[in-house]
């Protein structure tokens, strides 16, 4: 044997082990998946590319926003969480950064979490000229009450939800009722969807409280409303989100934030390209909705719903992974 052809054998073997090096210092890692659609297949998704592109020994764990993030900061566990809501617990995430207990990646949904109130957008495009609610407000000829024509209609959520207090109070500061609409309550997430499928098949008007990411937002285009007003901080936690304020103001809505949240622990212990990942891994709410619609239409799990996004949008989560790990990951689906 040549030197030459030792060389070759000393850099393939150097490069294997480089190789392994990195999975190992992946090795365990754990992910929270919460109880709604676009935070279980964000888990199940990480612990595909994980998984198959950085050799992780990923595993998904049970979660919910409040209890998982604490329990990053208390106990460095979970490893990871996908979609964290850190507007519920703004200064607990703040101070545990601060510490350095908690790594903030990349925000995953780049739009940000999106309430508010909507229109569809075959009426949108009819009527360029209504934008904002007080646009929508001049017109409740367009936005009928089923049970009064002659009465506009704004459909509001079930009880119970902080939407549902903040659409009751920006009607009455808006002055719906004055502008001649009814704010009609739904009862239930199941009424509230009910209300605004039965006019998207008839092509009618519907104004009322929806979100996103979605999936019903994935299936039916909507538009949201411009509130026509800055956001008002103030005015939004102390009367907007409380039902018995009694002169709540205009104002715009408050935004969620979404993040990647890291337990420090992890981050210093895996691989660059794992929190590289982790750092650019980002879709807007249109992608996630309409992930969202094709699960609920084809009563697919969160593993389902990963891999059909991989198979699906491969332009997008090639810009997230190393170039060795797309290859991985393509051989494996």
């Amino acid at each position: 044997m040549n030197n030459k052809t030792i060389a070759m054998l000393v850099s393939i073997m150097a490069a294997g082990a480089t190789q392994a090096q990195a999975q190992a210092d992946c090795g365990d890692v754990t992910i929270a998946s919460m109880n709604w659609k676009s935070a279980e297949v964000s888990a199940e998704l990480d612990k595909y590319i994980l998984a198959e592109g950085y050799g992780c020994d990923a595993a998904v764990v049970v979660g919910d926003t409040v209890p998982t993030i604490i329990s990053m900061a208390e106990k460095g566990q979970p490893d990871i969480a996908p979609e964290a809501w850190v507007d519920m617990l703004p200064e607990v995430v703040k101070n545990e950064i601060n510490k350095g207990t908690l790594v903030k990646a990349a925000p995953i949904l780049a739009d940000r979490g999106e309430n508010g109130w909507w229109i569809p957008k075959y009426l949108a495009d009819a009527h360029p000229e209504i934008k904002t609610i007080r646009d929508v407000l001049k017109h409740p000829e367009l936005f009928p009450n089923p049970e009064n024509p002659k009465q506009g209609a704004v459909f509001n959520g079930a009880q119970g939800w902080a939407g549902t207090v903040a659409t009751s109070q920006l009607f009455k500061a808006y002055k719906g009722e004055e502008a001649g609409f009814k704010l009609i309550d739904t009862g239930s997430a199941a009424g509230l969807d009910g209300s605004l499928i039965n006019a998207y098949e008839r092509k009618a008007g519907w104004v009322g409280f929806y979100w996103a990411p979605s999936a019903l937002l994935g299936k039916y285009q909507m538009v949201k409303l411009d509130h026509g007003a800055p956001f008002d901080k103030n005015n939004w936690d102390n009367c907007i989100t409380v039902s018995t304020c009694p002169n709540p103001k205009p104002t715009s809505w408050a935004v969620d934030h979404v993040y990647t949240l890291v337990s420090k622990r992890f981050a210093d212990r895996s691989d660059a390209g794992v929190m590289s990942y982790l750092n650019k891994r980002s879709w807007n709410n249109v992608t996630i909705s309409e992930l969202m619609a094709w699960m609920t239409d084809n009563q697919a799990s969160g593993e389902e719903g990963a891999r059909y996004f991989l198979k699906n949008n491969e332009a997008l989560w090639t810009q997230w992974v190393s170039p060795e790990a797309a290859q991985k990951i393509k051989k494996s689906l």
